[in-house]
């Protein structure tokens, strides 16, 4: 495996992949996130524990659904079992490793809060929990401190399960993978930040027709929430193909420009 580095317009690339990889499966890829959300959901409601074990299953889970892409371009069926394949198909040591992914996750997110909070005094905890609107600068804070967070797990789990490396490699993996590739990055998250922003106006729209009939409002938003966070995660295999050089002889490559 071999680092690749990439023009800003591969970030075109990555998105377009993505929507197109989610149009090859869209029935396995929103009973994905659907089972994910409910399984989840369920945990989190667990007393005192249910919210540390959410945020520790995630990069687990995560690799789980890039099995379910990787499947899914090799022509595979992908049910809602693949989801637990990053815990149960490479071993236990990388199990153990996506497990402390977790543990790490939540301590890197708790100290970027932290972070925020002391930068406007406590304001951004504040308001969070008492519903207002959250501060500028606190929340600019957050944002700021959680990229590099991000660059270091974003390819981790992967790196961790499917290559068999140690947590602290695959972070510097990641982590250059992503700096290195930080044009095509850019393009990429201003890309999805444009689709975002586009369906929140679009669901506000359908929200405001819709009036009074709050199940079927309710049904509207799950549903398009759905598609969006499963075309994302289909986008972030396609990351990890184009900044990887990987021999994959059952996962054959993206298209380099897939059809609308």
């Amino acid at each position: 495996m071999q680092l690749i580095e990439v023009p800003a317009k591969t970030g075109y690339v990555w998105f377009r992949q993505g929507i197109w990889l989610f149009r090859k499966n869209p029935l396995a890829f929103l009973t994905l996130c659907f089972a994910y959300t409910l399984v989840m959901t369920l945990i989190a409601r667990v007393p005192y524990v249910g919210g540390l074990v959410f945020l520790i299953l995630i990069p687990g889970v995560s690799v789980g659904f890039m099995a379910g892409c990787r499947d899914t371009i090799a022509g595979k069926p992908v049910f809602p079992t693949i989801l637990v394949d990053g815990f149960r198909s490479y071993g236990n040591a990388a199990a153990k490793r996506l497990l402390l992914l977790g543990a790490l996750f939540i301590a890197a997110m708790t100290a970027v809060a932290t972070v925020a909070t002391f930068v406007d005094s406590g304001m951004l905890a504040q308001q969070i929990a008492s519903a207002e609107d959250v501060p500028v600068k606190g929340m600019l804070t957050f944002f700021a401190f959680s990229i590099p967070v991000a660059m270091l797990f974003w390819f981790a789990p992967i790196l961790c399960a499917w290559h068999d490396m140690p947590v602290a490699k695959a972070f510097f993996a990641s982590f250059v993978s992503c700096w290195r590739n930080r044009s095509a990055f850019i393009v990429y998250g201003v890309l999805w930040i444009v689709l975002l922003l586009a369906v929140v106006t679009i669901l506000a729209i359908l929200v405001q027709q819709l009036g009074t009939d709050e199940s079927l409002t309710f049904a509207v938003v799950t549903t398009v929430s759905t598609i969006f966070t499963a075309m994302i995660y289909c986008s972030v295999y396609a990351t990890y193909r184009g900044c990887f050089s990987v021999p994959a002889p059952d996962a054959p490559d993206l298209p380099s420009a897939p059809s609308a």
